[in-house]
């Protein structure tokens, strides 16, 4: 293609609300442009150390506007001078695991993740680090200036990464017995990578929409909704499989349904993981987020670990992890991290892989796994509108109030109130303009009660 010549395009205005908590995400053509793309890829280069001489690791998702995009900060990277490795269209997690193992200067990631389909956006690592909150905030600023010419244009080399990655996932999992799986893809690129390298480890593998398709024909690539896994638990069940596996749109989200096509979510999921850990490394250090069942910290407490309650997403939780030396981590939304023979990021493809080993290990179905853990009630995220100038004023004040009105307070994200059979939880999103809740008690009459002491402060303060 054409250089761009980028000093012309920063009088050009581009839409501020896409530069989000943890990436730059927006509609394809409209607010994610090739010209905002290639603007971007001079401001990442801009922030690079500046003795910085290795390359930088270039890849994209299966989305329709991915190919120009990436063709277009590959441009803005060479003309600032950044020599590039293009890995091609693969999961996002083999650009980090290419950081990693190349060691690269970074990666910029061209992908928006389970948004829909006429989405794209921008995920972006400087060194092992992942840019997020105040280093977004500091590209788009310098996107604002003028880039300058750098003398000496970057070079280009590709790269397929997949028969490497493939060999180290197949190389670190042994199973104990060979397991029947299906998986779900959602069109999206795992679907070229897990298949095969789930039978490399011994397993049948039934694969649904593995075919790369950025129409998402078949369903939305995001497996935290349970609509989104109906086929996925169907075929399970009509194939008598062991556990089905689902990936989100660019592959560092993972979902699963047990043998009967049930939903493990993922607080239990991070648990079961806990267990197998525990086995191998006692009194481990293991992270998860505020909207994680009260079951899964006392489970882990009980056999042994250190549980940590953190900030919701993916980037403050790796964080947390190297600072405290834990050896996983997960969330609701099913980015699950190890750091205990891997890296410490989330990789949905390597994730299912430590799952089935935690169910190969066993000599009952995965349903049975969480069969004798406490029975509870909990709600799903409930998300209500809020504009972001007051979403988190609003938390403050709750906090405030209840703290006052003598409840007990967890605040390292929001508000959770902790209550002696349950919790409730009050928390502003970091990635849309609205309020999440969640809660988890006993019963339902519990529950409603929970719910009511929250929504009816909301009611009359919203």
């Amino acid at each position: 293609m054409d250089t761009i010549q980028g000093s012309a395009l920063n009088d050009e205005p581009f839409p501020h609300h896409i530069f989000r908590e943890y990436d730059v995400r927006g509609v394809a053509g409209e607010e994610i442009t090739e010209n905002l793309a290639y603007r971007l890829a001079q401001a990442y280069a801009s922030m690079l150390p500046a003795d910085e001489s290795r390359p930088v690791i270039v890849a994209r998702d299966v989305r329709l506007s991915g190919p120009k995009l990436l063709a277009v900060v590959i441009e803005g990277l060479r003309d600032a001078g950044v020599d590039v490795l293009d890995i091609g269209m693969v999961p996002t997690p083999l650009a980090y695991y290419s950081v990693f193992e190349h060691e690269s200067a970074g990666c910029l990631v061209v992908t928006a993740s389970h948004n829909p389909s006429n989405y794209n956006g921008f995920k972006m690592m400087i060194g092992r680090e992942s840019l997020h909150g105040e280093d977004i905030q500091l590209l788009k600023k310098r996107m604002l200036e003028t880039a300058e010419k750098h003398e000496q244009r970057g070079s280009y080399k590709s790269m397929d990464i997949a028969p490497e990655y493939s060999d180290f996932v197949a190389g670190d999992i042994d199973l104990s017995r060979p397991l029947k799986v299906v998986i779900d893809a959602g069109n999206g690129p795992s679907g070229t990578i897990a298949g095969p390298i789930y039978r490399r480890l011994g397993c049948e593998v039934v694969e649904l929409y593995c075919e790369p398709d950025g129409h998402f024909p078949n369903h939305h690539p995001d497996p935290t909704i349970e609509a989104n896994m109906r086929d996925l638990a169907a075929t399970v069940r009509e194939h008598h499989a062991d556990l089905g596996i689902a990936f989100d749109g660019d592959g560092d989200r993972i979902g699963v349904v047990d043998e009967k096509g049930a939903m493990i979510w993922g607080d239990m999921l991070l648990l079961l993981l806990s267990r197998h850990l525990l086995r191998s490394h006692p009194a481990a250090t293991i992270i998860s987020e505020v909207k994680s069942s009260q079951v899964m910290y006392d489970d882990i407490k009980a056999h042994g670990g250190k549980p940590i309650m953190w900030r919701t997403g993916h980037s403050p939780i790796k964080a947390k992890m190297k600072e405290t030396g834990a050896l996983l981590a997960g969330e609701m939304s099913g980015h699950m991290f190890f750091a205990d023979r891997f890296f410490g990021f989330d990789d949905a493809v390597y994730a299912g892989a430590r799952v089935m080993q935690v169910i190969a290990d066993q000599n009952s179905p995965a349903s049975m796994l969480l069969a004798k853990l406490p029975k509870t009630v909990t709600t799903p995220e409930i998300r209500l509108d809020c504009p972001d100038d007051r979403k988190f004023k609003l938390v403050e004040a709750a906090k405030l109030h209840f703290s006052k009105a003598g409840y007990h307070i967890i605040d390292v994200d929001g508000m959770r109130i902790k209550f002696n059979d349950g919790w409730g939880l009050l928390r502003a999103s970091n990635t849309q303009p609205g309020l999440v809740l969640r809660f988890e008690a006993p019963d339902e009459k519990r529950l409603k009660a929970m719910r009511d002491l929250i929504e009816e402060w909301l009611k009359h303060n919203v």
